[in-house]
């Protein structure tokens, strides 16, 4: 007789009223636009809304599939493989941002999201399938190339995602036993990777550079021929990196504890630029005040909480690295998006799960969540 697995409500009910009440504020936020832009301030919630069916679907379709069927090299490969493959897609097919693979006028996806499930599952399996030689070359050096494929192809578009993609990658491997040493050199050759895509962009570049020296008094003593400031300005976006910063402050200090009121904002009046993506966690701060705001952090610690004890308490090692890839992948990138609203790092362009709009953004996370709630399903 087969066992009767338990749903895990308290994550699969914060789940859904995160869901939700990202398109309640998806459309406070992109109302004033859509109608400027498309003659209907429902257009993005109406788009929104029809990628939620398909990522609810693909959730729950996940839910009732066993995890352990992911257990397979003809799941781990052929899902690393396709990722690289439509990264390598969008490169050439939107040469400007190398981000959309456009399926029509208003569809389109985009292969960096995808590929952040695609890693967790092939680095579960193969850190799984290689545990008692983690430690090993012939461990290492195949997963350190799959990771840096992954990572650079994403990194050709978006410096955020990569940054996730390795702090999940470095939690995994480190739960697998990776010794401090390959940790520091896994980690020094992701800093260095970093640096690389921060300098090969001006406007990357000077989101540091004003985020941490605003006045160039440290880059004028440093280069005082110029020749860092002239780099700089070579592109139009880098000219005002503070801008969005500064209006997602305005909008944050102006919530107060109750906030202005739902629909309420102004910094969303075009003030504040991707508003409804990015950065509409200000609006929340704004509209729902403090209580708001935390609101959206506590359920980002449930989810981290419900996460780390499947974590602890699934009884294989490929459960154990998949609620753990899972888990830091989601947890790290919204606590990233949240602290770049707050002024807390330079601005990364990088969505908030399940309360940014985006439909590749949704269905990923939620069909990674699917997976999660399987897996704290069968730990009890």
């Amino acid at each position: 007789m087969a066992l009767k697995l338990k749903t895990d409500w308290i994550l699969f009910t914060t789940i859904l009223l995160m869901v939700f009440f990202g398109a309640v504020m998806l459309y406070s936020a992109s109302s004033v636009m859509a109608q400027l832009k498309y003659g209907s301030s429902w257009h993005f919630f109406f788009r929104q809304l029809a990628w939620m069916a398909v990522a609810i679907s693909a959730m729950m379709l996940l839910k009732r599939t066993n995890y352990r069927k992911l257990q397979n090299p003809a799941v781990a490969f052929p899902a690393v493989g396709i990722a690289l493959v439509l990264l390598l897609v969008v490169y050439f097919a939107d040469p400007n941002h190398h981000r959309w693979i456009r399926l029509g006028p208003v569809v389109g996806i985009q292969p960096s999201e995808l590929a952040k499930p695609a890693l967790v599952i092939f680095l579960a399996f193969f850190v799984t399938l290689r545990a008692r030689a983690i430690n090993t070359r012939y461990t290492l050096l195949p997963a350190a190339l799959a990771v840096g494929l992954i990572t650079a192809g994403v990194g050709v578009a978006d410096l955020g995602t990569p940054i996730v993609m390795i702090a999940t990658v470095v939690a995994v491997l480190f739960v697998a036993g990776l010794e401090w040493r390959y940790c520091m050199i896994a980690l020094g050759m992701a800093a260095m990777g970093v640096v690389f895509l921060v300098a090969s962009k001006p406007y990357r570049l000077a989101r540091i550079v004003h985020y941490f020296d605003p006045d160039y008094k440290i880059v004028d003593t440093i280069d005082p021929k110029g020749r860092v400031k002239a780099y700089l300005n070579t592109s139009l976006t880098s000219r005002d990196t503070n801008y969005q910063a500064e209006q997602s402050k305005i909008a944050v200090g102006a919530g107060g504890p109750l906030g202005l009121g739902l629909m309420q904002g102004k910094q969303k009046l075009l003030y504040l630029p991707e508003a409804h993506t990015d950065f509409i966690y200000a609006v929340v701060s704004e509209e729902l005040g403090l209580v708001g705001s935390i609101g959206v952090l506590v359920g980002f610690l449930v989810i981290l909480w419900r996460g780390l004890r499947a974590t602890v308490l699934i009884p294989d090692d490929f459960g154990r690295y998949l609620a753990l890839g899972i888990t830091t992948m989601l947890v790290v990138q919204a606590f990233m998006n949240m602290s770049v609203v707050l002024g807390m790092m330079p601005n990364k362009g990088i969505p908030l799960p399940m309360i940014s709009s985006g439909g590749s953004s949704l269905v990923s996370t939620l069909a990674s969540l699917g997976i999660l709630l399987n897996v704290s399903e069968h730990a009890g």
